[in-house]
């Protein structure tokens, strides 16, 4: 029954969509149709299909071997503050507990360097241009949006670099297309850091982000389409458009290059981090005290936490991908608290949701991270706005237009991939990873 919700799901949050649609005369059918067949097709394969399973978990026990590895750099430099909780060092040190700074953070400054190492060596841009090509010829969408969405897959707000000579030209629906995906999908990097917070209580996470991060580019061109649907020309429009990117001069430097960028990102989170969690604190403070007296006039028992609140208003649509009832209240607040703090720190919760057996059904925790996988927050917004329209400061104003639009196809997006996971996924699958 759960899994029928979750397909349902699918099509009511592509009516949401519609809803907030800027034209509804003029959708493109065929890319919500392709869009959507894509994705039921890949997670039908995932979940459904033996082979794909093994696939799955191949892929999901190289990237903790890889992740594993990663933390031989943090141990050096940090000694025991790098231990995970419950492990000891060569002296027989223990941890002193998780510290998100030393343990988890540092992951993102390897992974910055390994995948500018496989850019280097020509990895990347063959799979990016393998994405690019079915989504440009089964989709028709043009082929730099088309190539930026395949991009965003596995890097961050850099992928617009791949399509700067178009980037000028492109219309709204496209400018809300590249950043639709840019919100919905979660650079390689950062994927490191929700694998080092979840693997412990969930081992198989690995491979339900990376097949998350696939799945919701294909449902931010879908939602993104719906909510501005094209009505201009894209210069691009069925063309195969070639990846521009300036690449290192060795492979040494492409790795310097890619730990900086890292480095950079650390430093971008730490602050956001701090800024919005006191920010929230704050706004807390003051919703706590006007909701406590509110709650003692009427007898209502209502969190009035910025978290509680948002939870709420995510509510129906926790329903609707198909969490359980008992778990949709917990899970709608971490969607919500996503919107504001951004997804680190509900991924961090989830964690400890799952450390205290809060969680009742399994499958909450597989959707959850489905819903949670992607830069869908206000703060991103801001970046991918702000670091899009200093590329083409031109079309300042046309991005800028679109930019809430893109949060909330992205927002819808993500929600689309879990409901298409919740489809397939059943209680008793491996891909529980021993759960």
């Amino acid at each position: 029954m759960q899994n029928l919700v979750s397909f349902t799901g699918i099509f009511l949050l592509m009516a949401l969509a519609w809803v907030f649609s800027s034209d509804r005369r003029v959708i493109n059918w065929r890319v919500v149709v392709w869009g959507t067949l894509l994705q039921l097709l890949f997670a039908f394969f995932l979940f459904m299909v033996p082979v794909g399973a093994k696939v799955f978990l191949v892929i999901n026990n190289a990237v903790v071997k890889v992740l594993d590895s990663a933390g031989a750099g943090t141990r050096f430099l940090f000694g025991r503050l790098a231990l995970p909780p419950g492990a000891k060092n060569e002296a027989g040190e223990e941890s002193l507990g998780f510290i998100l700074a030393f343990q988890a953070l540092p992951t993102i400054v390897f992974f910055a360097s390994l995948m500018a190492a496989l850019y280097y060596i020509g990895v990347m841009p063959v799979l990016i241009k393998l994405f690019s090509r079915v989504f440009t010829k089964l989709m028709r969408i043009s082929g730099a949006e088309s190539l930026s969405v395949s991009s965003n897959i596995f890097v961050g707000v850099e992928s617009n670099m791949t399509i700067l000579p178009h980037l000028g030209g492109m219309t709204r629906s496209e400018l809300c297309t590249i950043l639709s995906a840019g919100m919905a999908t979660t650079a390689s990097n950062v994927l490191a850091l929700y694998v080092f917070l979840l693997k412990g209580r969930f081992p198989a996470i690995a491979g339900h982000l990376i097949s998350s991060s696939i799945l919701s580019a294909i449902g931010a061109i879908v939602m993104s389409k719906i909510i501005v649907p094209e009505t201009g020309r894209p210069e691009t429009l069925g063309l195969h458009v070639e990846p521009h990117y300036e690449k290192d001069s060795s492979l040494m430097e492409a790795i310097i290059h890619g730990a900086n960028e890292g480095l950079k990102m650390v430093l971008g989170i730490v602050a956001l981090l701090l800024a919005f969690l006191g920010i929230v604190a704050l706004v807390d403070l003051f919703l706590g005290g006007a909701g406590a007296r509110l709650n003692s006039l009427t007898g209502m028992q209502m969190d009035w936490s910025l978290k509680g609140l948002l939870g709420y208003l995510f509510y129906p649509l926790t329903l609707v991908i198909g969490v359980s009832r008992s778990d949709a209240y917990e899970i709608a607040k971490l969607i919500g608290e996503r919107w504001v703090l951004t997804e680190v720190k509900s991924y961090q919760d989830l964690a400890a949701l799952l450390a205290a057996g809060t969680l009742k059904d399994p499958r909450s925790a597989v959707l959850a991270s489905y819903a949670l996988n992607g830069f869908a927050h206000f703060a991103s917004l801001a970046v991918f706005v702000g670091g899009t329209a200093a590329l083409v400061p031109q079309r300042t104003r046309d991005i800028s237009s679109v930019g809430f639009r893109a949060l909330i196809a992205a927002t819808l997006a993500t929600l689309m991939t879990a409901a298409v996971a919740g489809t397939f996924f059943a209680g008793s699958s491996i891909l529980l990873g021993g759960r």
